[in-house]
């Protein structure tokens, strides 16, 4: 179909079409961000399982957040083209039946394999859902509509973590993620019955202008710091949170797998620091907030060592609150120094942050495995130390 774009009949507040794509749109984050990180507090159950040191069982966390990364790349490319109900609905679909499918495998590799897939896939529902917020809503309520949005991916990722962490102590990892995949496929096919179609039609002729508009942006130096602030903010806070479990279900502390994924309520912490800093940063600008922010993130960190669960608890939370700031910062920056074109380089800056929480997320574990959570907290502070130097250098540059 050619590219025609429809401008009437706007999904208006309080109508049924507006409940119908705001339970839809919420329900279809909590699958996606579910099943994107559900895995990371059963990290040392692989370990036991499969016998792997957990630098190597990280890796289920981050070969799906690799496949989320290479993916952003193409769906900035093909965006115009792409039926967005058709994508979000293949996504929340196809990555539930893969979540089954994984609870049947007994080789790691294969697990890995899928789990890039999954990532793959679920990173459709996000660049989608987004347009179609954006398209199909009235542009007063736009600002409304996506911030439920994004109270479900939250949500989501904090439920797919206990919820798999109870059922895996229930019963096993591996009926946990068959209970898990069959309610997000459930959920799923109820996405696709219930959102309502999109009126604006997808540009066919839409044309595709390939790696050189990357390349641009490549070019910008100053947008390539803070591609690599994002690399290096999301990777210490996965890291920790990957390798956190190991810690919390030894001695002293001996807690359960549902506890450990209840720790994971922190989050909560980071709904509240991005809307936080975000009125930082319109009031003392971006390169301020993250200076701030990765402050934080260092102090929570170092704090975690004190040898308490209620300093981990403490110093984790501090690092989460620092990290969802200097996140909402970050990527704010981003859109201010390029204007040229919004959707690849937010597309870019999601390639970076993802990369970041797998390079970074897995690598971690080589310091683990050796010194243990001091090892954690030593790496984490040393590229913390890098990406608050880049900060400072990026904003005396600016000013």
């Amino acid at each position: 179909m050619d590219g025609q774009w429809v401008t009437d009949n706007k999904i208006s507040k309080g109508t049924g079409e507006y409940w119908r794509a705001i339970i839809a749109l919420f329900c279809g984050s909590l699958v996606t961000f579910g099943a994107e990180y559900c895995v990371q507090p059963i990290i040392p159950v692989f370990t036991d399982v499969f016998a792997l040191e957990p630098a190597t069982a990280s890796l289920a966390v981050s070969f799906g957040t690799g496949g989320m990364a290479i993916a952003m790349l193409f769906i900035a490319e093909f965006a115009k083209k792409l039926p967005r109900k058709a994508v979000m609905s293949i996504a929340l679909i196809v990555s539930s039946v893969l979540a089954v499918v994984m609870a049947f495998s007994d080789y790691f590799g294969l697990i890995l394999l899928l789990r890039f897939c999954q990532g793959f896939l679920l990173a459709g529902f996000p660049a989608m859902a987004t347009a179609y917020i954006s398209e199909e809503f009235d542009s007063a309520i736009v600002g409304a509509v996506v911030g439920i949005y994004v109270s479900g991916t939250s949500i989501g990722g904090l439920a797919g973590r206990a919820l798999l962490s109870f059922f895996t102590d229930l019963y096993s990892w591996r009926m946990a993620l068959i209970i898990l995949g069959v309610a997000y496929a459930i959920i799923g096919a109820a996405f696709v019955f219930v959102l309502p179609r999109a009126r604006h039609l997808i540009d066919a002729k839409a044309p595709i202008s390939g790696i050189g508009e990357f390349k641009k942006l490549f070019a910008n130096r100053r947008l390539m710091a803070i591609y690599a602030i994002a690399f290096m903010l999301i990777g210490p806070f996965v890291c920790a949170y990957n390798y956190i479990s190991y810690v919390l279900l030894a001695e002293p502390y001996n807690l359960n797998q549902t506890t450990v994924g209840l720790f994971y309520l922190l989050y909560l912490v980071g709904t509240f620091s991005s809307t936080l800093m975000g009125c930082l940063s319109d009031r003392i600008g971006n390169g301020k907030t993250i200076l701030v922010s990765i402050g934080g993130m260092l102090g929570g960190i170092i704090l975690s060592l004190y040898p308490s669960l209620m300093g981990i608890i403490v110093g984790m939370g501090i690092m989460t609150f620092g990290f969802f700031g200097a996140h909402a910062a970050a990527i704010s920056w981003s859109c201010k120094v390029d204007k040229s074109d919004k959707a690849r380089i937010t597309a870019l800056y999601m390639f970076f942050y993802y990369m970041g929480s797998s390079l970074i997320g897995s690598g971690g574990g080589l310091f683990f495995s050796r010194f243990g959570w001091p090892g954690i907290v030593f790496f984490l502070v040393a590229i913390l130390s890098v990406a608050l130097t880049v900060s400072w250098i990026l904003l005396k540059h600016e000013s």
